[in-house]
């Protein structure tokens, strides 16, 4: 298990990632809507502040006066054999440590080392399990099975989520916007793909998550090395066209979407791999994200449409883009997103008015 010392360190690595950046709120972005537009709009913004405002003090109200005995034995589950095990070892031990800082009977599990059947001994799970195994179903079904009410969205959410090119499919059939893609295999005619997608485009793990294996291509020689570089993610391997234009993402927490966050790799013409995600200090994060309010409530309704189509539930975070012309694009579902010190969901909450404890504790309490 990781020292309680570390885990310190992730959540002061954490806040000092947000210190960072509060300058961003004073940053002077245009906005494009007519002056008369916004003037229009200020009412109805002034009214949603006070109705967020009364949401807000109605969450951490509800987080704060729970008693910690009510939750019981909890088992943080963390760490597993996927590619992402890294990740989720830093997320749970900064979700374990938030736990135990208020009071609750918190105590990490990892799937790696220990039989399933130890389960059987907690009184519910807050999955913080990455990746295969703990966000496609199998962890989900494995304790719906054993009665142990769990964090998060279930089989069927967790399964679609983990495979993008049926997330795709899903949320073509409900007229939502995604980005045209095709699926891979080594027999593919390149050229075709190309005609089809143009170039740039993202190459992709179809079962993958924190950017693991992908790659993206700038012209047509590159795409049997990058497919190379994808299928020893697994069999399945899908090009996607590659937007221009800004990336966001939306936080989504007990159907609400939190606000919008901007992400900004220091390399503008690459995309947020995960060295930008966890390793690199240089990745801008802008809340407010430069929208206008418009904009922003668009994106907000078109993720959380997103998030209900696959039957999510609980928490996690839709990633969309925007192109030049101003149409947003759905790229994939989190059904348990990061929780490190680089991480988009504390980030979001802390913009909303939550810290990280009470965070983890108004995530658990949806197992109540």
């Amino acid at each position: 298990m990781t020292s309680n010392a570390s885990n310190n360190t992730h959540i002061d690595n954490f806040n000092e990632t947000i210190n960072n950046n509060q300058d961003l709120d004073t940053v002077n972005i245009i906005n494009p809507e007519p002056a008369l537009a916004a003037a229009a709009q200020t009412e109805q913004n002034n009214n949603k502040i006070i109705s967020d405002q009364n949401v807000e003090d109605t969450i951490l109200a509800s987080a704060t006066a729970l008693d910690a005995s009510v939750f019981g034995k909890v088992a943080v589950i963390y760490g597993g054999n996927s590619n992402e095990r890294s990740v989720s070892l830093d997320s749970g031990a900064a979700v374990l440590q938030a736990l135990q800082n208020q009071g609750i009977n918190a105590t990490h599990y990892d799937p790696k080392y220990q039989d399933i059947t130890e389960l059987r001994g907690y009184d519910r799970v807050f999955n913080v399990l990455h990746g295969r195994g703990g966000e496609d179903g199998l962890l989900q079904g494995v304790l719906q099975w054993l009665g142990i009410p769990q964090t998060g969205s279930g089989i069927l959410a967790s399964a679609l989520s983990m495979d993008k090119v049926r997330t795709k499919q899903l949320w073509q059939g409900c007229g939502l916007s995604t980005a045209p893609f095709s699926l891979l295999t080594a027999d593919t005619d390149w050229q075709q793909v190309v005609n089809m997608l143009g170039l740039p485009l993202i190459i992709k793990p179809v079962h993958e998550g924190s950017s693991i294996g992908m790659t993206k291509v700038n012209h047509l020689d590159e795409l049997p090395a990058a497919y190379a570089t994808a299928v020893q993610c697994g069999d399945a391997v899908m090009a996607e066209r590659w937007i221009t234009g800004r990336e966001f993402t939306i936080v989504i927490v007990d159907d609400e979407a939190y606000p919008v966050i901007r992400l900004e790799p220091a390399d503008i013409t690459n995309f947020y791999d995960f060295e930008a995600k966890y390793n690199r200090d240089d990745t801008s994060y802008y809340i407010p994200c430069g929208l206008s309010a418009a904009e922003e409530n668009h994106l907000q309704e078109l993720s959380l449409s997103a998030f209900r189509a696959v039957d999510a539930k609980g928490w996690g975070r839709v990633d969309a883009m925007q192109d030049a012309t101003g149409n947003f694009w759905l790229l994939e579902i989190n059904t348990v997103p990061g929780m490190t010190s680089h991480s988009l969901v504390p980030m979001a909450a802390k913009a909303r008015g939550m810290d990280f404890d009470t965070l983890c504790v108004h995530i658990l309490a949806q197992t109540l």
